[in-house]
């Protein structure tokens, strides 16, 4: 009789200890907030991915006034390598998923986010894509965010340089982020009348020269070029010395400013349009990242992660543990940010935001060439997939 009793005493002590320290104790207010960032921090896309993860540090300060917290809760950040790699990233979302997590952000590479997302509307958890451009995120599903701009809204800042040219060609990778902006440039300057065919770019590629040879025999009155990662520089000099700069009107975005000496001797014929850059505004934000990052020098991807933090801060606000909840919160939301007010569409989650025209001066220097506002640069609503 002894012995079933001592097992009953230290089964049942062991159910108390169990239900001290389960992971239901963090739902239940006591523990923190958990969120997960699964991004580049290696990788091609690596430089893009380190800016939203400083981005994301500041913007966390700047949102929760240097407590890191929300309420009595700290918000406790787990930061994971996906290496730019779907099949790593989906690995490390439902590793944290499973963890209970109710949060993640960071996708860096489109092709990442697409496949994180579906995660999120199966597992019922708040999603925030990072520097993911392509336009499939917008309306991807209801707990599917993002705190970057889409190539749509690259494409429309792109719209005014057309003019009464006719023929548009876009010069992209063959990839999520390339195929987005090849439907984003149809859609647009196809719809107001231009001819838009693309010349689809292996990923892998490293010689350029044949590839800027079609551009040249093609002769169109506008090259749209959506490019991102370390061949950049490569692609631009192949361009450049096969004559396509100065040849036609190239409009392409403003990448991190690491890659401004890449365009070469031709970066300043270049019509640029920007996600952002150092300088683009002027406020609080700005003013809390530029004290935040390395040498006060903010870059592309750095807001971003800025305002990831203030959406993430914002959702758990209305409630720590419930995903709808967070949902709603967010859906209309507007905020200001560092690159001015940014206002979350309730109906597909588009993140309305300014856009910015800027010029090269050289190699290190980029000057505001104007503003499109947000209304001006709001792409179509999409809709809700799930």
């Amino acid at each position: 009789m002894k012995r079933p009793l001592t097992t009953a005493v230290v089964a049942a002590a062991a159910l108390l200890l169990a239900a001290c320290g389960s992971p239901q104790a963090a739902t239940d207010g006591a523990g923190p907030i958990r969120v997960g960032i699964v991004y580049s921090q290696s990788g091609p896309l690596a430089t893009y991915g380190a800016q939203y993860a400083e981005g994301f540090k500041a913007g966390l300060a700047y949102a929760t006034g240097g407590s890191g917290k929300v309420g009595d809760r700290a918000v406790e950040v787990t930061y994971v390598d996906d290496v730019g790699d779907p099949v790593k990233a989906v690995s490390a979302a439902k590793d944290l998923i499973g963890k209970g997590y109710q949060v993640l952000a960071g996708s860096t590479s489109s092709g990442v986010a697409l496949q994180v997302a579906p995660l999120a509307a199966e597992n019922k958890v708040l999603f925030v894509s990072g520097p993911a451009a392509t336009d499939g995120l917008t309306g991807a599903n209801k707990y599917t965010f993002r705190s970057g701009r889409q190539s749509y809204q690259d494409v429309l800042t792109a719209k005014s340089y057309l003019g009464d040219g006719k023929k548009v060609l876009v010069f992209a990778p063959d990839s999520a982020f390339g195929k987005s902006n090849v439907a984003a440039v149809t859609a647009v300057l196809g719809g107001a009348g231009a001819t838009v065919t693309d010349i689809a770019v292996p990923a892998n590629a490293t010689d350029f020269t044949p590839f800027a040879s079609q551009i040249k025999a093609a002769a169109p009155d506008l090259v749209f070029v959506a490019w991102a990662g370390t061949t950049a520089g490569a692609m631009w000099q192949a361009l450049d010395q096969q004559g396509v700069l100065a040849s036609t009107k190239v409009v392409t975005g403003l990448d991190i400013r690491a890659s401004w000496a890449g365009f070469g001797a031709g970066g300043t014929k270049l019509n640029l349009l920007a996600h952002y850059f150092d300088g683009a505004a002027d406020n609080p934000a700005y003013q809390a990242l530029k004290a935040a990052v390395p040498d006060g020098k903010t870059d592309l991807f750095h807001p971003d992660g800025f305002a990831a933090a203030q959406m993430i801060v914002h959702a758990v606000q209305s409630s720590p543990d419930d995903a709808d909840k967070m949902v709603a919160a967010l859906e209309g939301h507007s905020f200001d940010s560092v690159k001015g007010k940014l206002t979350i569409r309730a109906e597909d989650h588009a993140l309305l935001q300014p856009m910015f025209r800027a010029k090269l001066t050289d190699a290190t220097t980029a000057s505001p060439a104007g503003v499109v506002s947000a209304e001006d640069a709001t792409p179509p609503a999409a809709a809700m997939k799930g």
